[in-house]
């Protein structure tokens, strides 16, 4: 039986061809099907399976000015997209003009400006920095799921289902300015129309949505995160809520549910709620998905009767 020989443990689980042969692994070696080949020019101890590790097989590959960009780098920063991440999504690269981008099966390689090409690094990994990866991603969302992304690059919470808590926050400001540096580009119109509609202080993709959905419905404006207190004691902190009427409105995302102890907490709350005579309601993605009509009228209803 032939003894393969065995890999530095220097070279991880991910590593690009050329540096292996640098430390002296043959193409022999590197052609064995023992190996996994997510890219051209990379090779990893197993298929990648995850979005993180689909990822990490590629830095290898990075070359310098090259940045992650688009759906990947939002992916990096955990803004919320509307498409769930599949295996053949291709990792998304970008490079200044006059560069050439990554052309390789698995890669979508994309151009930008230099001016445009502002980058950070999550972890040592170069990814354009949250702003201009909601403009790249624009193109390609529609008008509700680009407010929903704006607004999560603008929020400081430290709660927001997924996002990076080392995420440098924008500010309607900022991204103001960067549109006008910008200039046009493909989704610039909805960039620009979202910041109608956005406010800070969101907490997580669903609050955003319910919002811009009231609104939609020329219901008045809630007030995000609102901190109910009865004689100075601590009753509860709702997502959106219309103080004047005494009215709250709870989204319930799964974790709601499937989580005994968060389950109990809601339940708890809405009763305290109740007994100082707030209106709650309660929120669900169905409500959310067939056009959010019923909810509307049900919130109309709740403030008529407290008129």
């Amino acid at each position: 039986m032939r003894h393969r020989i065995p890999l530095p443990p220097s070279l991880g689980p991910y590593f690009s061809v050329r540096r292996a042969e640098h430390s002296g692994i043959g193409r022999t070696r590197l052609s064995s099907g023992e190996l996994a080949r997510p890219f051209d020019g990379v090779r990893a101890l197993q298929h990648p399976e995850t979005f993180a590790e689909r990822v990490a097989c590629f830095v290898p590959r990075l070359r310098p000015g090259q940045a992650f960009a688009g759906r990947t780098a939002a992916r990096l920063w955990g803004l919320p997209l509307p498409m769930p991440w599949r295996i053949d999504e291709p990792v998304d690269v970008a490079v200044a003009t006059g560069a050439s981008p990554p052309r390789t099966a698995g890669v979508r390689g994309r151009r930008l400006s230099a001016d445009r090409l502002t980058v950070c690094e999550i972890d040592g990994i170069p990814v354009l920095d949250p702003i201009a990866t909601v403009f790249v991603c624009a193109a390609e969302l529609a008008p509700l799921q680009t407010a929903v992304i704006v607004e999560a690059s603008m929020t400081r919470a430290q709660n927001y289902p997924g996002l990076r808590g080392d995420r440098p926050p924008a500010t309607i400001a900022m991204i103001d300015r960067r549109l006008s540096e910008w200039g046009r580009f493909p989704g610039c119109g909805k960039v620009r129309a979202a910041l109608e509609l956005v406010r800070e202080g969101s907490e997580s993709p669903k609050e955003t949505e319910t919002r811009i959905l009231l609104d939609a419905f020329h219901l008045p404006e809630p007030v995000l995160q609102y901190t109910v207190r009865v004689d100075g004691r601590f009753v509860a902190r709702v997502d959106l809520a219309y103080p004047q009427w005494r009215i709250a409105i709870e989204y319930e995302g799964d974790g709601h549910r499937t989580d005994r102890e968060q389950w109990r907490t809601d339940i708890r709350r809405q009763r305290d709620l109740e007994d100082h005579g707030w209106i709650v309601i309660r929120v669900t993605q169905l409500d959310l998905a067939d056009g959010g009509a019923a909810l509307a009228s049900r919130v109309r209803r709740a403030i008529s009767s407290r008129r």
